[in-house]
């Protein structure tokens, strides 16, 4: 196994751990996304999107273990970045936390594509 391999592997797991914060611990994202899980919707909303597509998402790689999956998982990461980075601008939104999240967008998305 590879040096780059094992980074993606990395990358995977970690997209699992955010889902599985995400969905387990719904109202523990808000200090470092600002989303507030204030209502019962909210919660589901939560679990649903930032947990269960990310613990997806995390998952594919290894359900599917074809380059191709860790390539779209990058793709996925470096979208949201690009977005992240239009929005922090347009938005003047460039807090710690969204500084943060973009970095480690543009490295997993980076290490995944490749």
């Amino acid at each position: 196994m590879t040096f780059l391999q094992i980074l993606k592997i990395i990358a995977a797991l970690g997209t699992i751990a955010t889902g599985v914060l995400s969905l387990l611990r719904p109202r523990s994202i808000k200090d470092f996304t600002g989303l507030e899980a204030s209502s019962p919707r909210a919660v589901t909303e939560i679990r649903s999107v930032l947990g269960g597509l990310f613990v997806g998402v995390g998952l594919a790689p290894f359900l599917l273990p074809h380059p191709a999956v860790f390539q779209t998982l990058g793709v996925m990461y470096l979208a949201i970045g690009l977005v992240r980075a239009v929005s922090m601008v347009v938005d003047k939104s460039t807090e710690r936390s969204n500084v943060i999240s973009l970095v480690v967008e543009i490295v997993f998305g980076v290490i995944l594509v490749v």
